[in-house]
């Protein structure tokens, strides 16, 4: 496994883990951010195929994810995330003012590098987009409609085809396996509207990567959003077959080399 190391910063409601797994002489910074419910810890084999490029690959915990502080899963203001984001990344370029930054978000971690380029795009190089949280209506603003939300864990074969990857999933500790609180989802919905109606990505050169056979994360949800707000330098890959977790599926290699192909010629 590549190096590895955790380190803390403040966040808007205390402190918030930030992973880092560095190179000696990094070429470039890749952010990734990680979706509902997860952890970054579960991102080692992703970051090792960045090292390889020569990326210095870190990113945070959310406010009541993994190893940060605050209530399990209990999201109210999702722009104070993206500020928490925000922080993160200040606290990396300290160190390294002027490489290139690549932003990678995996679902509602999607979302929220979506956002991040809608408010920073001046810093940011590539985006890539894997099974992201995006649509005006979708089946989070279902669930927030309902007058009790289920109380159903996550059915684990809905992550990938790989049925280890469920199996770790659930007996990870620090992974919720509760139901959605429903401030959370209604931050989601405003979230999903403020970025849908936001600006796009203009010439940001951006990779969206989806399973077709997602049930977590509708790809014709997602793309609702996505037709609206893409550039000049947009590409996209559907998987056919593969679930939700396409950084875990049967496949991760082939959607590890399509990344590390787009970073580089993203960055030239």
């Amino acid at each position: 496994m590549s190096d590895y190391r955790l380190s803390h910063i403040s966040g808007h409601l205390g402190d918030i883990a930030l992973h880092h797994w560095p190179v000696p002489q990094p070429r470039f910074l890749v952010l990734l951010v990680h979706g509902y419910g997860e952890h970054l810890a579960r991102y080692h084999h992703v970051a090792e195929k960045l090292n390889q490029l020569g990326g210095y690959v870190f990113g945070p915990d959310h406010l009541g994810h993994g190893l940060s502080q605050g209530e399990r899963v209990l999201i109210e203001d999702y722009e104070a995330v993206v500020d928490d984001v925000h922080l993160a990344v200040a606290s990396v370029r300290q160190q390294f003012p002027d490489l290139p930054l690549v932003i990678i978000g995996h679902s509602m971690g999607g979302m929220i590098a979506t956002r991040y380029v809608q408010r920073f795009a001046d810093e940011v190089r590539a985006l890539v987009l894997s099974g992201p949280l995006l649509g005006e209506h979708t089946q989070i603003s279902d669930m927030f409609g309902l007058a009790d939300i289920p109380d159903t864990p996550l059915d684990i074969r809905t992550l990938s085809r790989d049925p280890e990857v469920g199996a770790k999933y659930q007996a990870d500790p620090l992974v919720w396996h509760g139901p959605f609180k429903r401030a959370t989802l209604g931050a989601m919905c405003d979230m999903l509207s403020t970025i849908h109606h936001g600006p796009g990505f203009g010439s940001l050169p951006t990779l969206w990567l989806h399973g077709e056979g997602d049930k977590l994360v509708l790809p014709n949800e997602s793309q609702q959003t996505l037709n609206k707000l893409r550039g000049s330098d947009f590409d996209r890959e559907l998987y056919s077959g593969a679930q939700h977790e396409i950084f875990n599926e049967t496949n991760q290699d082939d959607v590890l080399r399509r990344v590390s192909g787009f970073i580089v010629r993203a960055l030239g």
